[in-house]
């Protein structure tokens, strides 16, 4: 047999062998009710309530608030903020980058889009908003004192 050549199927007679060429296998979901790819094929739903004008600012307030803090502690070997979260009791490691682009996200599209965690963070890399803004405020007072 030349080297080029196709060998014939180890498995004739299969229910591929009818299939058109390119065509894919029988979905084995088809028609469960409880599919679990349904959820993908289904528009996400709207929050229905828009951001207030005060949520909005708050917003802008927060993503001129992490620009400063990336500033001033990445130099230092931060990476991001940490956030306690309140539905799965677990800490969420972001680095900078990715937390600007969730708020960018929640600004724009009023909802923010669930992302991959950090893989593998180093706890010590990472500050809670709060010593962020501590830090800020520390650096402020004592420039301000000079």
């Amino acid at each position: 047999m030349p080297h080029d050549s196709v060998p014939p199927s180890p498995f004739p007679g299969g229910p591929w062998d009818d299939r058109p060429s390119g065509a894919l296998p029988p979905d084995p979901f088809a028609g469960d009710p409880d599919d679990p790819a349904r959820a993908l094929d289904e528009p996400q739903e709207e929050s229905g309530v828009p951001m207030s004008g005060e949520e909005r600012v708050e917003l802008l307030d927060d993503l001129a608030d992490l620009a400063v803090y990336q500033a001033l502690l990445q130099p230092r070997g931060v990476r991001g903020i940490v956030v306690d979260c309140g539905e799965c009791q677990e800490p969420h490691f972001h680095d900078w980058a990715l937390l600007a682009a969730s708020l960018e996200q929640l600004l724009n599209d009023g909802r923010m889009r669930p992302h991959e965690p950090a893989f593998d963070p180093d706890p010590h890399a990472y500050v809670s908003w709060e010593y962020c803004r501590g830090y800020a405020d520390g650096v402020t007072a004592s420039e301000t004192a000079h």
